[in-house]
């Protein structure tokens, strides 16, 4: 593309793939009055909950909680090892599955028993008790919180090893905040529906209903939203400390010495709400499936569970609200793509790749994401491509 277009006033589409319900959903938050300077829709974008997924939505006075999400934080991590190709030559890698699934909880529900069997978890769990205590953070509709602290999740969420373009090995996952995250959001999202309702706000869609600055249900949300962004951010952490563990074993190393592996990790959230100065005011900024790709912030696309993934520099695109997709972005719904394809076709599509079969990851087929290299071509204006990642290993929740 050469530059955004412009399919509503007040909307800068970077995608050459969009249906019109997504355009519709951006047209609804582009007419409420406290959007500056517009919205931004990513490469990537489709239709989602009150509003599509891969958009940036800049507002003064004001925050949309169902715009952030259900998954506060959500996001990507990346660990480029000191192996390369060859030395994983001769190697089954369904033993480092193996190990994988032992040492991380994959599916929505399934926590970790214990909170001692890593030496790195405890510190990370008294850092959210701490920022907890200290804010006054509401944690009571999670009680096993702690125990959610270095599990995956299902849908989309991954683990993957990886091969760069220049043959160097990359620990890759996919994650966010887990049930707790979930609960925090559905908690805000309910007041600002509420508060709405009361103060006869017509709005174009419910899942739009917003909490104004200076109310206490806007500070209340605020923090407990950063405290969600940082579970999900050392969610991540805990996990590819895990990761590490596993393949330094699996390596014939220490599992001890996990640092002595990595040169290099890139950890970042594309669910996310952050206060940013975009043509010339403060805005409280949501990146809903979307990264921050500010002048030279170092972020993450990845592609579907059998196609090629991205690290990236952004390049401060004004257009694009410093902003880039976060990943492949679905063309068709998980019920249309079970209608679609087989566990066969998925099988096909991930030749060479070491993977969980099954019916239950049909959904999560390549075929039902948009294609990635035209993802990637959109997104030209908005980051530079530093390395492409390449699967060999694929580990998924159900």
């Amino acid at each position: 593309m050469n530059g955004p277009r412009i399919p509503y006033p007040g909307v800068a589409c970077f995608a050459s793939l969009i249906d019109d319900i997504t355009l519709d959903q951006v047209a609804n938050l582009a007419r409420l009055p406290f959007i500056h300077p517009h919205i931004a829709l990513m490469p990537d974008a489709h239709t989602g909950k009150g509003s599509a997924v891969g958009t940036v939505i800049p507002t003064i006075g004001a925050v949309i909680p169902a715009a952030v999400g259900v998954d506060i934080g959500c996001g990507m991590v990346a660990a480029r090892t000191v192996f390369t190709k060859d030395d994983l030559a001769g190697r089954d890698l369904t033993q480092l599955r193996a190990s994988i699934e032992s040492s991380i909880p994959l599916s929505p529900g399934n926590y970790n028993k214990r909170f001692d069997r890593f030496p790195f978890t405890a510190a990370r769990i008294d850092e959210l008790q701490a920022q907890a205590d200290r804010d006054g953070v509401d944690l009571s509709h999670s009680p096993k919180w702690r125990e959610q602290l270095g599990s995956l999740g299902g849908g989309n969420h991954f683990i993957e090893l990886c091969i760069d373009q220049t043959d160097q090995v990359w620990m890759f996952l996919h994650s966010g905040s887990r049930g707790v995250g979930n609960k925090i959001a559905q908690k805000h999202i309910g007041i600002a529906q509420r508060l709405c309702k009361m103060w006869h706000i017509d709005l174009p869609d419910r899942d739009l209903a917003y909490l104004p600055e200076g109310t206490p249900e806007f500070s209340r949300y605020l923090t407990e939203l950063g405290w969600a962004q940082k579970f999900a951010l050392l969610n991540r952490a805990e996990m590819m400390d895990r990761f590490a563990r596993s393949l330094a074993h699996f390596m014939g190393g220490d599992p001890e010495d996990i640092a002595s592996i990595e040169t290099e990790r890139i950890n970042c959230h594309h669910n996310y709400t952050v206060k940013e100065r975009h043509a010339g005011r403060d805005v409280w900024l949501t990146r809903k499936g979307a990264i921050d790709a500010s002048l030279g912030t170092r972020g993450l696309i990845p592609g579907s569970m059998g196609t090629h993934s991205y690290i990236v520099t952004g390049k401060g695109n004004a257009a694009g609200l410093n902003s880039a997709p976060h990943g492949a972005g679905r063309q068709y719904s998980r019920t249309k793509a079970r209608q679609l394809f087989t566990v066969d076709d998925l099988a096909a599509a991930m030749t060479g790749i070491t993977y969980r079969h099954g019916e239950q990851w049909v959904d999560e087929i390549p075929a039902a994401y948009k294609p990635i290299d035209q993802v990637m071509a959109d997104a030209a204006d908005l980051v530079e491509i530093t390395h492409e990642l390449r699967q060999v290993l694929n580990v998924k929740g159900l």
